[in-house]
């Protein structure tokens, strides 16, 4: 019996072209003033506002994802938030992510969150076990990267402003496959789920 092929995926909200470029610009300037090869940076085409992180996932299973998500995406409420300013997980001090910040001015980001993954859990996918704190990931700071090298990181950071590069109004939802490959991940949507029409 041939062993099912195993995918790594994920749920996220796509982003419009224009954040697209807005992003590219912020993670450009960022970079000129952070430690040359202290991070890597993320395609900035590929950015998506993640809300479940599957990882491997038997390809069979896809269209049970589906089934589960369809009427999550018909029932949700229309998507509306702000991108800007950027930050680091854990915190400056000790950069690991470095984030653009979203704020769900609509209040229907949240509600959506918990919907995907009460769905997703129906089916056995655990959940993360921090809270949801919406972020678009700018880059990663390499993990052989010295404490010093990662203090000044986290003050470039610090000195860093970002203005609101606007507003989204999303209207899919989609799971993704990402292939990690030399020059980065790739993603490719594996379903898309229309938000709302339900």
């Amino acid at each position: 019996m041939p062993t099912a092929e195993m995918l790594r995926t994920f749920v996220a909200v796509p982003l419009s072209q224009p954040l697209h470029a807005g992003l590219a610009r912020a993670q450009h300037d960022l970079q000129r003033l952070c430690p040359v090869g202290a991070v890597r940076w993320v395609k900035t085409e590929g950015i998506h506002l993640t809300l479940f992180f599957l990882g491997e996932t038997p390809s069979a299973r896809v269209a049970d994802i589906e089934r589960v998500l369809t009427p999550v995406a018909q029932a949700a409420q229309p998507l509306q938030f702000t991108v800007g300013g950027v930050g680091a997980f854990p915190n400056l001090t000790r950069p690991n992510v470095i984030w653009v910040g979203v704020r769900d001015t609509a209040g229907t980001l949240t509600p959506l969150h918990r919907a995907v993954n009460a769905a997703l859990a129906s089916l056995g996918f655990q959940p993360e076990d921090r809270a949801f704190t919406p972020h678009l990931t700018l880059g990663r700071v390499n993990r052989d990267s010295g404490s010093d090298v990662a203090r000044q990181v986290g003050e470039a950071i610090g000195r860093f402003t970002l203005e609101s590069l606007g507003e989204e109004s999303p209207r899919q939802l989609v799971l993704f496959r990402s292939e990690l490959r030399p020059t980065g991940a790739e993603y490719t949507a594996l379903r898309v789920f229309p938000l709302g029409q339900g």
